[in-house]
């Protein structure tokens, strides 16, 4: 891995790395608490200047530990800082235990959580950290519930109590920090499901620990952002021509449903494919063409149809407004039989979900979390339960490349993942599903590998929602999105 700071950890992979840090640094997993919460202390510090007053909540393990040193050395500094302890249970491991003693020889008070005040300037959460599967216990939720009905900003240390570490999900209360500093490396949890809504602002913090440790580890989940995009955003040559570019067929647009077909067939146009062309309804042609003159659109009704296109196309990308009435079954069917690369989103999901079959290599998917629950006989919620788990899962079922699509979405081939930017409401709109599915297809038909058209599709989609929301988040449109796709894919 590169980019020590794209990493996403498991807990049980940033446990093996702190093992190791921990034994370069001569066995003394103190110095590395006091060092998390020195890092911790600053990033208050440069966010909250003014700030005088400080309240630090803390469990009783090592992410308590961390919010003792924090509350020594806010002291140090000046300001006024006191421990809210969630329970009366004694600290769980020796250094946690040296933190809280060497808080409370500097002067520190405490207060148990049924007593205590939460009017502070910043509060600091070292209540739970990494671990945690289940929802929190009830001491612990009471003091949660409360720092969130308070009105100080919270900063959280290393995840927001209540996260799960690897899945990113909330399965009780849950702090919903402002800000939140990552220790070492970011976890899973960090980057989909729930995250967004309860980290607020994230950071990293690697502690001073080597990079080779976590690329020993070698994390199987990764980030793929704006900075990952410099593979997919290279200067094509001065000589180059259209035929160096790959050629998409879309195939979509049912009675009724044009609309999706037409922006998946745009946006591949502008995610860079030499060559794109549309196999529609016959009424979706005209609208096609004022649209998007530049798609080769055709009326098709027959596989016969089809089949004359897919010839000639590098990639298929099948299932915006295909329907799933007998039309649809047809063309899919051909698709799947072509040989050809194949992106399948929407209802070509639906109806592998009512029909499912092998797909050919190499074959990517888009599904929602509602068409990926389908696709694996359960229910949207556990899907969310564990985004990760289910991205996999449809790998593996599937042999195929999964693009789970969500707040972070994930992109797995069974056995890797890479995760998108943080989510984006100027996204959340009808369409713009149809137009990942484009960009996807694009990047495929200009010879990336089918994992790395998923990713580096994802982020330049991502990137253009983002360039979108600088005019607003409300109101936006997918063709807005497709239209920012040049600027997203500039070098």
């Amino acid at each position: 891995m590169t980019n020590p700071a794209a990493a996403l950890t498991t807990v049980a992979e940033i446990r093996e790395i702190d093992r190791r840090a921990i034994a370069a640094l001569d066995g003394d997993p103190h110095t590395l608490m006091v060092r998390a919460a020195e890092a911790a202390f600053r990033r208050l510090r440069a966010r909250w200047p003014e700030s005088r007053r400080i309240v630090v909540l803390c469990g009783s393990g090592n992410n308590g530990g961390d919010g003792y040193v924090l509350a020594r050395l806010a002291r140090a500094a000046g300001l006024e800082a006191h421990v809210v302890r969630a329970t009366d249970a004694e600290m769980r491991t020796p250094e946690a235990r040296r933190a809280r003693d060497d808080y409370l020889a500097a002067g520190g008070s405490e207060q148990g959580a049924g007593n205590a005040t939460l009017a502070a300037d910043v509060a600091v959460d070292a209540l739970l950290g990494v671990g945690l599967t289940r929802a929190p216990e009830a001491a612990y939720e009471t003091l949660i519930e409360a720092a969130n009905a308070a009105h100080a900003p919270i900063l959280a240390l290393d995840v927001p109590s209540g996260l799960d570490a690897d899945t990113g999900e909330t399965p009780g209360a849950c702090i919903r920090a402002t800000a939140t500093v990552a220790f070492i490396a970011y976890k899973r949890g960090h980057a989909t499901g729930r995250a967004d809504d309860v980290c607020g602002a994230l950071a990293l913090e690697p502690l001073g620990v080597d990079a080779a440790l976590i690329a020993a580890v070698a994390p199987a989940a990764s980030r793929c952002d704006r900075r990952a995009l410099a593979s997919a955003s290279t200067p094509r040559a001065r000589t180059a021509h259209k035929g160096d570019f790959g050629h998409v067929l879309v195939v979509g647009g049912d009675h009724g449903y044009g609309g999706a077909a037409l922006l998946a067939s745009g946006a591949a146009a502008r995610a860079g494919a030499g060559l794109v062309s549309l196999a529609t309804r016959a009424e979706h042609v005209a609208p096609s063409l004022t649209a998007r003159p530049e798609v080769m659109a055709r009326a098709v009704e027959t596989t016969h149809e089809l089949e004359s296109m897919i010839v000639r196309a590098s990639v298929v990308a099948i299932g915006p407004g295909l329907g799933q009435l007998a039309w649809g079954r047809r063309l899919l069917a051909a698709a799947l039989d072509s040989g050809r690369a194949l992106v399948l989103d929407a209802d070509a999901l639906n109806l592998l979900a009512t029909a499912p079959r092998q797909l050919p290599p190499g074959t990517i998917v888009t599904p929602h979390p509602g068409e990926a629950a389908r696709l694996l006989g359960v229910d949207t919620r556990a899907i969310e339960r564990d985004r990760y788990a289910a991205a996999a899962a449809l790998a593996r079922r599937f042999r195929c490349i999964a693009v789970l699509k969500g707040a972070g979405t994930i992109v797995s081939d069974g056995e890797r993942y890479a995760v998108g930017p943080p989510g984006n409401p100027a996204l959340a709109t009808g369409g713009s599903g149809d137009v990942l599915t484009g960009v996807v297809a694009a990047l495929c038909a200009q010879h990336f590998e089918p994992f790395d058209a998923a990713r580096f599709g994802v982020a330049v989609h991502a990137e253009a929602g983002a360039r979108v929301a600088r005019h607003g988040e409300r109101g936006t449109l997918a063709s807005d999105v497709v239209d920012a796709l040049v600027a997203a894919l500039a070098p």
